[in-house]
């Protein structure tokens, strides 16, 4: 797909696509061999800012949840909608219009059918946003209805409906103590695969996707994913440490996916980041892209796993 030129690459916006400059990347445009044979980069972002930034994000998180765990919803469904704002630009890249106002309307209808009532209403919420953007695109010009329908349906779904699933996770009557096992392992995740991909990393994993993930980083995010997973399990939920190990297993596979995943989708579409709205870190979307697939797995792993306390 080659990207289309839009006033949204012209744009200065915190919310703009910061374009991808392929003259800036010293692996564009090489066969993966090659890829594979130089030494992955281990400078990136500005570290000092984006820790800055993280932890101020963390504080929030933090604060929202032990304060009232309404006001963490509020904050999710917030950031989910700045989510769907960039994504809307991002695929313009592509020509591709996804209708915005049922989408945005949607997000906030399924956040609170998860949280209010729970997965079975999450997905009726959902195949009524994706109704919803059939017919709000059906008024509109003829030429790439299909395309816009399908963008629409995109983000309707990535990360709308996936964030649903943290939503079911902070509904249930230890709603808190879940969303710190699934943050933390999160988290996790990503500080695992970094520092042992910045120590010992040396076969990237997808060299013409993201060439600074290796194996050796995702050898790293499934080690620390499983300890964070068994402690968390075992002393915030009072379960066998076994399932927080096969949590943490799922939580470090999804979420190595979901980074994969966007990096693609980027790169698909000519940009680097989906905005610069979180200094150091990018978008508020590259923030929540291992999120959002990581939420389902947990979701899944403690509803049919943690019933009974061990």
């Amino acid at each position: 797909m080659e990207p289309v030129p839009t006033a949204a690459h012209e744009g200065e916006g915190l919310l703009d696509p910061v374009p991808y400059d392929p003259a800036l990347d010293d692996i564009a445009g090489l066969p993966p061999e090659q890829v594979l044979a130089k030494k992955p980069s281990r400078a990136g972002r500005d570290l000092p800012t984006a820790i800055g930034v993280g932890v101020g994000l963390g504080a929030l998180i933090i604060a929202t949840l032990l304060i009232r765990k309404e006001s963490f919803a509020v904050v999710v469904a917030l950031a989910v909608m700045v989510a769907i704002w960039e994504l809307r630009a991002a695929l313009r890249h592509a020509d591709v219009r996804a209708p915005f106002v049922p989408a945005l309307v949607g997000s906030s209808v399924m956040m609170w059918a998860a949280y209010v009532h729970g997965p079975a209403a999450l997905t009726v919420a959902w195949a009524l946003t994706c109704a919803a953007i059939v017919l709000w695109r059906t008024t509109g010009r003829l030429a790439g209805a299909g395309r816009d329908v399908l963008g629409g349906i995109f983000i309707a779904t990535y990360p709308t409906f996936l964030v649903g699933f943290a939503m079911l996770l902070l509904s249930a009557e230890d709603g808190v103590a879940r969303m710190f096992v699934f943050l933390v392992t999160a988290v996790c995740s990503d500080i695992g695969g970094y520092a042992a991909g910045v120590l010992f990393g040396k076969h990237p994993m997808a060299p013409t996707i993201s060439p600074k993930k290796s194996w050796e980083g995702f050898a790293g995010s499934v080690l620390l994913c499983v300890v964070s997973g068994s402690l968390t399990v075992h002393f915030f939920l009072g379960h066998a440490w076994v399932i927080g190990v096969a949590m943490g297993v799922g939580v470090a596979i999804a979420a190595t996916v979901g980074d994969l995943m966007e990096s693609l989708i980027k790169r698909d579409l000519g940009i680097k980041d989906m905005s610069h709205i979180l200094p150091g870190h990018g978008g508020i979307m590259d923030r929540l892209d291992s999120l959002v697939v990581v939420a389902p797995i947990v979701w899944a792993v403690l509803t049919l796993l943690a019933v009974q306390p061990a």
